[in-house]
C-alpha cells in the first residue's frame, strides 16, 4: 500500500442519506477533515447532484461521507466515466449499512475513518464489472427464487372476464349490458372475498435452475437445482466463486468451488445482489475481474 499525500485539497461529498441518518457524525467528519486539510463541501441532493460534484472535482481528491450505497454510487460513477483507474477514493462511513465499508477495511467511527482519510494508504481493489457495465465491490449473491413474488393465481380468471371496469357496456351500457354486468359484479365479489393462506411450501423460496460457467467451464447446469450463488473478487485478479447445489429434495450438496476471471450465469429469470443493490430479473449476465482496478483509502499499517 502506497502512502497518500495529506496535503491534497478534498472534495467532502456527503451524501444525503447521511444527513438524514445522522447529521452529529456528518457534522464530526467534517470538522475532522477541515481542520486536516483543505475541503470543499458538497451538499448533493440527489444522485444526479452527487454525480456531477465528482465530475466537477478538478484536482481535489475524492471523500465520500455516506453508507455502502453512497460508496457504490461513487465507484460507478468515476466507473462509467472511466475514470476510477486514476482517482483515489475515500470514505467515512456514515448511515445505516457499512457492512461493505467495514469489510474493506475503512472504521466505521466517524472520527476514526476521517482521520484515515488524512494519514492512511491507498489499497488496490480488484472490481467486478458486468456486461451491462455495473460494479462489485464486495460480494455478488444470487438468491432463490422467491415463489411469492409470482402473480395471484386468480388474475388471469379476472382478466379473461372481459368486463374492466372502465368498460363502455360495463353497467349496461349496450347489447348484453345485463350480463356484462352480471360478470362485473361477480368479478368484483372473487376480488372482495378473503383468500385462503397460501401453504407454507407455496411460498417458501425455492431452488433455482441456472448454468454457472467460470471461464468457459461450466461448474453447474440447469438439471441441477441451485440454491445459491455467491462471486467474490479474490486474489491475483480471479473470482472466487461458490454454487451451493441440491443433491435431492430438500438435501443439500457440498458447495462446489471455483475460481477464474470470467463468471456467467444463465438460465430463467434471477434477481441477484450485488453489495447493497439489487438487480434483475435477468436471464444471463457475466462479470469480468479488473485486477486493481480502484484505489481505496485505509488505515496505514503500523
Amino acid at each position: 500500500m502506497a502512502t497518500y499525500p495529506t496535503s491534497d485539497p478534498l472534495l467532502v461529498v456527503i451524501d444525503p442519506g447521511a444527513r438524514r441518518t445522522d447529521g452529529e457524525s456528518v457534522r464530526i467528519a467534517k470538522d475532522v477533515l477541515s481542520a486536516g486539510a483543505a475541503t470543499k463541501v458538497c451538499l448533493p441532493d440527489g444522485p444526479e447532484e452527487f454525480a456531477r460534484a465528482l465530475a466537477r472535482r478538478g484536482s481535489r481528491r475524492p471523500v465520500v461521507v455516506g453508507d455502502d450505497r453512497a460508496l457504490l454510487r461513487a465507484v460507478t460513477v468515476l466507473h462509467r466515466r472511466r475514470e476510477l483507474a486514476g482517482c483515489v477514493l475515500s470514505v467515512v462511513p456514515v448511515g445505516d449499512v457499512m457492512h461493505l465499508a467495514r469489510s474493506l477495511g475503512v472504521p466505521t467511527g466517524p472520527v476514526a475513518a476521517a482521520r484515515a482519510v488524512l494519514d492512511g494508504s491507498v489499497r488496490r481493489l480488484d472490481l467486478l464489472v458486468d456486461d451491462s457495465d455495473g460494479v462489485v465491490l464486495g460480494a455478488l449473491h444470487i438468491p432463490p427464487l422467491d415463489l411469492r413474488e409470482a402473480p395471484p393465481d386468480d388474475t388471469a380468471l379476472d382478466a379473461g372476464t372481459g368486463a374492466g371496469a372502465g368498460s363502455a357496456t360495463a353497467f349496461g351500457g349496450g347489447p348484453g349490458g345485463g350480463r356484462d354486468w352480471l360478470r362485473t359484479c361477480q368479478s368484483l365479489v372473487r376480488t372482495l372475498v378473503a383468500r385462503p393462506p397460501r401453504a407454507a411450501t407455496d411460498t417458501a423460496p425455492a431452488p433455482s435452475r441456472l448454468r454457472v460457467e467460470v471461464d468457459g467451464v461450466a461448474v453447474v447446469d440447469l438439471d441441477q437445482p441451485v440454491e445459491a450463488v455467491s462471486v467474490v473478487p479474490g486474489a491475483r485478479g480471479m473470482a472466487e466463486v461458490e454454487v451451493r447445489p441440491l443433491s435431492g429434495p430438500g438435501a443439500e450438496a457440498s458447495p462446489l468451488l471455483a475460481e477464474g476471471r470470467t463468471v456467467t450465469v444463465s438460465g430463467a429469470h434471477f434477481r441477484y445482489r450485488a453489495d447493497a443493490v439489487v438487480s434483475g430479473p435477468v436471464r444471463t449476465r457475466t462479470w469480468t475481474v479488473r485486477e486493481g482496478a480502484w484505489g481505496l483509502v485505509v488505515p496505514a499499517p503500523r
